[in-house]
């Protein structure tokens, strides 16, 4: 079982730097298989409801990343499987996990009111009650749903409770890998995407500069995304040439590596807001014309 957790934790350092993709979804259900085929030699309930959290967390770790590439309908399947063998394991923090990707497979399918109710299903599991870092997160997650809905007090109100329970956590308790993301810096991106939502774009702006003066430079996927939110909220200032600088910086972050599918997506959003606000803009065509090369090289 050593093998298999550190098996796991070497996915998710894989995650950080390229993001998800098929090779790393693939790995990530044959260590479930793994898991789930030693629970035949294993000698006690235990160890049982050990093979089955480890199952669990692989192929959350699948979905993540089927999630990541914008693959949804996969995800939907893994995310179901991985919250059945949560429920054999009797774990809530694989629990925990597998909610708070519902709640972002929600958010990329516009299912917004389905995005609130699977981070309040997040908030609800038992881990949040004992760590709140877990509770941070949900209730972050929490936020970005209501911001989506145009609810702008809701989504303040949530990213204050993620940021009082931020403020309580202890870092030097041990923590699955998969959480390794998520402290001050990831709270800042999800506050600047909630912020820009809300028409609060000066103050999404600063998020984002703070979230990345923060963020590991080993995630750079997540540098890549706070990078893009940042150019985001400069455009929607009408800060064009800024963004456009930035939105570039995106694609350096990513450089020998295609573009996950998520990374896609909030480019192809951010293209289609400078298009709306400049179109016959010298540097929006400019960008334009790399936005497209980037794409056909992922």
């Amino acid at each position: 079982m050593i093998r298999l957790r550190s098996g796991l934790d070497a996915l998710m350092a894989l995650d950080d730097t390229r993001g998800g993709h098929e090779a790393l979804e693939r790995a990530a259900l044959v260590g479930a298989d793994e898991a789930l085929d030693k629970l035949k030699l294993a000698s006690s309930q235990r160890i049982r409801q050990r093979l089955f959290s480890l199952a669990a967390d692989y192929t959350a770790t699948a979905a993540w990343s089927a999630l990541d590439a914008r693959r949804l309908d996969r995800t939907q399947q893994h995310l179901d499987r991985a919250l059945y063998l949560a429920g054999m394991a009797r774990d809530p923090i694989v629990e925990m996990r597998v909610w708070n990707s519902y709640a972002m497979l929600a958010h990329q399918r516009r299912q917004y009111a389905q995005a609130v109710d699977a981070a309040y299903a997040a908030q609800a599991t038992a881990v949040t009650r004992r760590d709140p870092l877990f509770a941070s997160l949900a209730h972050a997650r929490t936020a970005v749903g209501h911001s989506d809905l145009g609810d702008g007090q809701a989504a303040l109100r949530s990213l204050g409770y993620a940021q009082a329970a931020l403020s309580r956590v202890s870092f030097d308790k041990p923590r699955p890998s998969w959480m390794a993301f998520y402290g001050d810096a990831e709270l800042m991106a999800i506050s600047a995407i909630v912020k820009d939502r809300i028409g609060r774009s000066a103050e999404a702006e600063a998020a984002s500069h703070r979230a990345l003066r923060e963020i590991p430079q080993q995630f750079r996927r997540n540098r890549a995304l706070a990078t893009t939110r940042l150019a985001l909220a400069q455009l929607h200032q009408r800060d064009i040439e800024q963004a456009c600088a930035t939105a570039s910086a995106a694609f350096d972050l990513m450089v020998g590596h295609s573009l996950p599918g998520r990374m896609r997506s909030l480019l192809g959003d951010y293209y289609r807001d400078l298009i709306t606000l400049a179109p016959d803009a010298q540097v929006a065509q400019e960008w334009g014309d790399r936005f497209r090369t980037e794409w056909s090289r992922s």
